[in-house]
């Protein structure tokens, strides 16, 4: 396991720290003409056989360098202003993914997805689904009713913002659940009330705050409900 520790720590180190932005800027307006390309693969090579200390481990360094170049070189081929932050996620993936396939070869390990059919997984899975879009949606349609009207067009607020800040809102109460840290979850709502106490403010609409007021509240309940069930059968 230390190896594949090595693997990813070399990832991060030659993606991320070593990779600055001009780099990346050459490899975008140059693509393969980019001497850039080759010595950023070359490097993710190089610190792999530096972290692993051993010189016989060349070959699969050498491996490593060439897999990171052809799925470097797929991404900047295919990526556009419409599909960078996209290909960003999935080149980190494919990265992630590679470095494991080559650490199984090295190891003589066979691939095995017994993992994903295990019961806790999938029990996991569910409920973290569960508590995104599916519960994203039934807030927006439980709250509908009261929806307020209050002249603004939302030219200044994040597209889809309130769908994403509750539903990364609604994994931290869960995780936090979890990990039987109750009071941190009155800390998190006082935060949030803190940053919507300007906005509810400037609205000067009790309506508009009884609104956001019933949005949280339900999302937030639902969270502590869908962690306390989880906790329940896990400690059966």
């Amino acid at each position: 396991m230390i190896v594949l520790i090595k693997f990813f720590l070399a990832h991060l180190i030659g993606d991320f720290l070593l990779q600055t932005g001009p780099m990346v800027k050459a490899k975008e307006e140059k693509k393969l003409g980019a001497w850039q390309l080759y010595f950023h693969s070359l490097l993710h090579g190089a610190l792999v056989l530096l972290l692993v200390w051993d010189w016989q481990f060349w070959k699969w360094a050498l491996l490593i360098a060439f897999i990171h170049f052809v799925i470097d070189a797929a991404k900047l081929l295919t990526q556009n202003e419409k599909n960078r932050r996209i290909l960003f996620f999935v080149d980190q993936l494919l990265h992630v993914i590679s470095l494991y396939l080559i650490w199984l070869w090295y190891e003589d390990k066979a691939i095995s997805f017994s993992f994903f059919m295990n019961e806790k997984f999938l029990f996991l899975a569910t409920v973290l689904i569960f508590l995104t879009t599916p519960i994203s949606f039934s807030v927006k349609l439980f709250i509908s009713r009261w929806t307020p009207q209050t002249g603004d067009n939302g030219d200044d607020s994040l597209q889809s913002a309130g769908k994403y800040i509750g539903i990364m809102e609604r994994l931290l109460v869960f995780a936090l659940i979890i990990i039987n840290q109750w009071q941190a979850i009155g800390f998190l709502l006082a935060a949030k009330s803190v940053f919507r106490f300007s906005d509810l403010k400037e609205a000067k609409d009790r309506k508009l705050t009884e609104y956001v007021l019933i949005g949280t509240l339900f999302s937030f309940g639902v969270a502590i409900i869908t962690g306390m069930v989880y906790r329940y059968f896990m400690y059966l």
